[in-house]
């Protein structure tokens, strides 16, 4: 039954003109960004047979779009009267919120799968061709999958937390965005002293960053898994909250 409700997540995004033109948008606006817009992240200007600026911009699109991709998850379940239903399938909590989210981190990853052109692109570009640092691109999409993955999470626990998508999308993003960036400028201000590096730590960005420079470490691998199975629980203990 958990795969059956899996299937059915991923057959609605995409039965959905909302969920095509996130994707859509997604693409789009890396695509401008990277080889249309003269700025910093331009492939161009760079000079150099990179696809860093796609691991630099895509953080801040899936600020947006992670969000457009589970607005839906339990919101609208709730709007439509449907959840007391799901709830009553031979399915516990944990794994409907579970079937919820492998649905979710499937569609990140097919929003991803496109951008692998660009890959080839500049790999071609290069001189001679070729010229592009394969692994640490590799390690580079590893730690974008595990960003994208906790977005997701938290998604969903704010789709959980309200009853139509609009209000779901919008909480997802100020959620989302906090997670992101929070940490960091609060550890900036230099209020708590030398716990400030400790509150850095707490944010996702420091160890996407670390994770974006190709290297894989173990401790950035938890933080990420960790963050992702405390909103997972957390969207379990709000779905259990309407049995009372």
């Amino acid at each position: 039954m958990m795969s059956a409700l899996y299937l059915k997540e991923i057959r609605s995004f995409l039965h959905s003109i909302i969920g095509y033109i996130a994707m859509v948008v997604f693409l789009l606006l890396l695509g401008t960004f990277m080889w249309i817009i003269p700025n910093g992240s331009n492939v161009f200007d760079n000079g150099f047979a990179t696809i860093d600026p796609l691991f630099v911009l895509a953080p801040w699109v899936f600020l947006f779009l992670t969000p457009a991709i589970t607005m839906r998850s339990f919101a609208e379940e709730a709007r439509n009267g449907t959840m007391e239903f799901l709830l009553t399938k031979p399915l516990n909590d944990i794994q409907i919120v579970l079937a919820k989210y492998f649905a979710g981190v499937t569609l990140v990853l097919l929003s991803l799968l496109p951008t692998l052109v660009y890959y080839y692109t500049v790999s071609e570009l290069g001189n001679p061709k070729g010229n592009i640092d394969s692994g640490g691109m590799w390690g580079s999409y590893i730690g974008l999958f595990f960003l994208a993955s906790a977005f997701i999470a938290i998604g969903i626990f704010a789709s959980a937390l309200v009853k139509d998508q609009v209000s779901a999308f919008i909480l997802a993003v100020a959620l989302c965005f906090l997670c992101y960036t929070g940490f960091g400028f609060i550890s900036s201000i230099s209020l708590f002293g030398k716990f400030d590096a400790f509150i850095l730590n707490l944010g996702i960005n420091e160890h996407f960053i670390s994770m974006s420079r190709g290297v894989i470490d173990s401790r950035d691998v938890v933080y990420f898994v960790s963050l992702s199975l405390l909103f997972i629980l957390g969207t379990r203990t709000v779905i259990e909250s309407r049995k009372w």
